[in-house]
């Protein structure tokens, strides 16, 4: 199924329940900000959430399941040295935050919104490559991450709050 850049769509998980991914709205905001707190470590304040939301609105994704926001991706694009091209200056979409409550896991709905997020963040944005930072721990995102095409770039030490490293992984977008 080809992923829409634009209004909601709708997706079948793989339990064969549904969920739609769209762009994130205002109203949304309480809403991701819950789920930041409940499922990630790294929490942001809520401001942080709506400026990315001005500066890159059809970067910033939800995914919504029977009525209730069950995931969010946020991403920013930032001018910089390439991870993919070394030594070249690139247009790179970040991932900064992606988030998936527990009982919506597994269902396909992170592969789904990081495929959207990556080609809104080329086709709106200018990006030509997109990284991430990840704790060396999670091998579940790690998984997903190499599935979808990334490659570990790098290590940045005691990355998180907690001392925790974190790789650093990219892939270009000129195949998306």
């Amino acid at each position: 199924m080809e992923i829409l850049l634009e209004g909601p769509q709708e997706f079948a998980a793989k339990d064969g329940r549904r969920y739609v991914l769209r762009e994130f709205r205002m109203a949304d905001l309480s809403s991701v900000v819950s789920i930041n707190r409940r499922v990630l470590p790294e929490n942001y304040p809520e401001w942080f959430f709506v400026e990315h939301h001005m500066s890159f609105p059809k970067a910033f994704i939800v995914a919504e399941m029977g009525g209730e926001l069950v995931g969010y991706m946020m991403n920013r694009v930032e001018y910089g040295w390439s991870y993919i091209n070394k030594g070249k200056a690139a247009h790179k979409g970040h991932v900064v935050s992606i988030g998936v409550l527990p009982h919506a896991r597994r269902l396909g709905i992170a592969t789904n919104m990081m495929i959207r997020g990556m080609k809104a963040m080329k086709k709106f944005y200018e990006a030509e490559e997109v990284f991430l930072e990840v704790r060396v721990s999670n091998t579940p995102a790690i998984s997903l991450y190499k599935k979808l095409g990334y490659e570990i770039a790098g290590r940045i030490p005691r990355y998180y709050s907690d001392g925790e490293d974190a790789y650093i992984m990219a892939r270009t977008l000129a195949d998306l």
